[in-house]
């Protein structure tokens, strides 16, 4: 009856995968996940699952390194897909069979934290474990800790920066230094200034997607979660001085919204806009364009602040995962080590990674490896990644709830709407607060 239960449930994570993901994914993304989480009998080989080329050969870069020194060690990296490692996680809990979780695994960092709420027993407790945390952001570290406690070893660089055409500003008669450190006030009458000699607007985003609002709400230390990890969104004043921000910039043609990530993506590559603010990963999509004039017109600066908000910065954090350790982990001593030798431990491997992936690191003591301080032809022959590792320090705590999907989503609805003219600011509020009550249960 027990295995019954778990092969349907089992079912249906990987249908709700497939339907999430366009049922896409290569062969060995459609193996039978069940097959693919048994564990080896090995107590030296340990087993990871994550996604995508990028972090899967991240991950074999410092099983490489690792089992150069301990020869013994096998490190088997299993590409599963970030959906599929959620519902399994899931399933697996629910239905007690934690041995078919891997030894490691690689977490959202938007869903760590529920899923370490809802399911504590999947996670081993990593907090006296030696891995020293205090080498890492510590806005990123908060992602995975519960009670002081440690769960997470944070992975790749989930740092905000604001990039820049140098070549459209300089036609403005601006420069990067005069987006440097500044409020968002002073953005809008810079960015009024550049479409208008121009014709350029400063900033790109998809419609209907709040990423950028919740950006200028962590750089702020807002959040929209109450102590109890209730949402708060009425009443909220941090949110609303956020949001006519957002609204200012696309009524007065300043971010120019499209309807989906390849619109957003173009519009880089293509040179419509002067720039985008997100995540560092977005470095890589910048550098993908077979645009030879971008070259070396791109700049690397910090994004604005909201206004005189009491505790605003110019610094906050969009995506990015973290590394867990199962509970039943065969192996957790060897399974810390390695992270010690690796991932908390060796600049070597972060400067390997960065110059072979274009993986920036969350790690502190990266900034000061020759690597990081290389100049990118790129972006004007500056050391940009130094300078992203070390803004990553100044990101503010906020309290991020474990509803994130749903605050996403509720939020990006009413952004739309009173952007559309169908709702006031307090009325779209008001129902946005009232969507996630209900489909969270509160």
């Amino acid at each position: 009856m027990k295995k019954k239960l778990i092969s349907t449930l089992l079912m249906g994570a990987m249908a709700l995968s497939l339907v999430a993901c366009g049922g896409g994914g290569n062969s060995a993304d459609k193996d039978s996940t069940q097959a693919k989480a048994a564990k080896s009998g090995d107590s030296n080989t340990l087993t990871v699952w994550c996604w995508d080329a990028f972090n899967m050969d991240a991950m074999k870069d410092a099983a490489a390194i690792y089992e150069k020194d301990h020869p013994d060690v096998k490190i088997d990296v299993q590409e599963t897909l970030s959906n599929d490692v959620q519902t399994l996680v899931q399933t697996y809990a629910m239905s007690g069979e934690l041995d078919s979780l891997p030894d490691i695994f690689l977490m959202d960092d938007q869903v760590f934290s529920k899923y370490l709420q809802n399911y504590p027993e999947v996670f081993a407790d990593l907090t006296d474990s030696g891995i020293n945390f205090d080498d890492f952001a510590p806005s990123k570290v908060s992602n995975s800790v519960v009670d002081g406690k440690n769960y997470g070893i944070p992975y790749d660089s989930n740092t905000v920066i604001a990039c820049y055409r140098t070549d459209y500003l300089k036609e403005a008669g601006y420069t990067v230094d005069d987006l440097t450190d500044i409020t968002w006030d002073d953005f809008i009458k810079i960015g009024e200034d550049v479409k208008k000699k121009t014709g350029m607007p400063m900033l790109t985003n998809v419609q209907g997607e709040p990423d950028l609002l919740n950006m200028i709400l962590q750089s702020a230390g807002i959040s929209v979660f109450d102590e109890n990890g209730k949402i708060a969104l009425t009443d909220n004043e941090g949110l609303k001085e956020a949001m006519n921000v957002y609204i200012d910039l696309v009524n007065k043609g300043i971010l120019q919204e499209q309807t989906d990530w390849s619109g957003y993506q173009g519009s880089i590559n293509n040179g419509t806009v002067v720039g985008t603010i997100n995540g560092s990963w977005i470095c890589s999509t910048i550098m993908s364009t077979d645009q030879e004039e971008q070259k070396g017109n791109w700049a690397v600066t910090n994004m604005p602040k909201l206004n005189d908000y009491q505790g605003a910065t110019n610094y906050s954090a969009q995506g990015g995962s973290t590394w867990a350790i199962s509970s039943t982990c065969k192996n957790y001593d060897l399974a810390v080590d390695f992270f010690k030798s690796t991932w908390d431990g060796s600049t070597e491997f972060y400067d390997q990674i960065l110059t072979d992936l274009g993986a920036i690191a969350t790690y502190l003591p990266a900034a000061d490896s020759d690597a990081y301080n290389k100049p990118s032809e790129y972006f004007g022959n500056e050391a940009i990644y130094s300078k992203i590792v070390s803004y990553g320090s100044n990101i503010p705590t906020i309290n991020k709830g474990i509803y994130w999907k749903e605050e996403k989503e509720a939020l990006g609805v009413a952004l739309s709407q009173i952007i559309g003219g169908k709702a006031d600011m307090d009325s779209a509020i008001k129902e946005a607060q009232s969507t996630v009550e209900f489909n969270v249960g509160q």
